[in-house]
């Protein structure tokens, strides 16, 4: 299984890879699209970064479907791993909830010709179908294949529950970590309650110079990411040792601690560059200033609830290696 899904990974993505490098090409020639009255140069640079990430992926695909993925650092790959499930995972419901809401004709911003705000280019029927299957094909390859792979090489992680007897299995409690884990679930909560709102149609914080900042398009992704925030904090607080659920398997809230920080590092520090950068005159739905500031909260509580998970991690690897009393590996 793991094979199979690096492999899917990696071929679908490739897919993808093809439609950057088709852009890149049409935009060159000048044959991109004459509605976008923008520098050339800055949506060739943004697609060629994208071809860049899509290239890693694709790596990444391959390290987990064969045997010379299980000799690369440990830190590149869990880096490039944690980006890649950060943004692609997440995205799966909001595609499953988008695909829907297409086939009853409702529009979500996404029409057969539409102007990609990422590309530069007009997008048709083809270059929309080769991306979702990209997107989807790795999301879902990354769901099935990452988990084995980090079962075989990193063990403790997926064993036991929350409710070991032993103060090894939780993580330690100083005064800076406490600190850490509180303040990471007030950011976390907070920038779920914004993005809630954002989703349900309020407008304070978007940029009051738009007549309509954000479409049901926006308004999706500001839910979904609503959710991952919300999923962020609670798997945070029961990794630390506030454990609301104590039978949990341990191995639930690290895999979606690992999703949610993942989500809210990749996609904010994306969307803080494009904020700030502005390729091709880019302009946020949100305010400026509160463009900034929730994406530089949310890299963040992204970063931080990375490092109560690798801290859990280790004081479980810690337990076992030392004898402590504690759950039995189970297959």
């Amino acid at each position: 299984m793991r094979r199979i899904a690096g492999y899917s990974a990696a071929s679908t993505l490739s897919l993808y890879l093809v439609v950057k490098a088709i852009w890149i090409v049409a935009l060159l020639s000048g044959n991109g699209s004459p509605e976008i009255r923008t520098d050339t140069a800055d949506w060739v640079v943004l697609n060629a970064v994208t071809v860049g990430m899509s290239l890693i992926g694709v790596v990444l695909g391959l390290a987990l479907a064969q045997p010379w993925g299980r000799r690369l650092p440990a830190a590149a790959l869990i880096f490039v791993a944690w980006a890649g499930v950060g943004f692609l995972i997440p995205m799966l419901p909001y595609m499953l909830v988008t695909a829907v809401l297409g086939a009853a004709g409702a529009g979500t911003g996404t029409g057969t010709e539409a102007t990609s705000a990422e590309g530069g280019v007009v997008m048709h029927d083809w270059d929309t179908a080769l991306i979702s299957i990209g997107f989807a094909g790795m999301a879902m390859g990354l769901a099935v294949g990452l988990p084995i792979y980090m079962w075989e090489r990193w063990p403790h992680a997926f064993v036991g529950r929350l409710d070991d007897a032993s103060p090894a299995a939780a993580l330690p409690r100083s005064p800076w970590n406490l600190h850490m884990v509180r303040t990471t679930m007030v950011v976390a909560c907070a920038l779920g309650i914004l993005w809630l709102y954002w989703a349900v149609g309020g407008t304070l914080g978007l940029d009051p110079a738009r007549l309509d900042p954000m479409d049901l398009n926006g308004r999706l992704l500001s839910g979904n990411s609503a959710i991952w925030a919300f999923i962020g904090a609670w798997s945070v607080r029961l990794i630390a040792g506030r454990r609301s659920a104590s039978r949990l398997p341990f191995w639930i809230p690290m895999a979606l601690a690992f999703t949610a920080s993942g989500s809210l590092f990749a996609w904010s520090g994306w969307k803080l560059t494009m904020t700030l950068l502005r390729p091709g005159g880019y302009v946020p739905a949100e305010d400026l200033v509160v463009a900034v500031v929730q994406h530089a909260a949310a890299i963040g509580a992204g970063l931080a609830i990375m490092a109560v998970l690798v801290q859990g991690y280790r004081a479980r690897a810690l337990m076992h290696s030392s004898g402590l009393p504690g759950p039995l590996p189970q297959a």
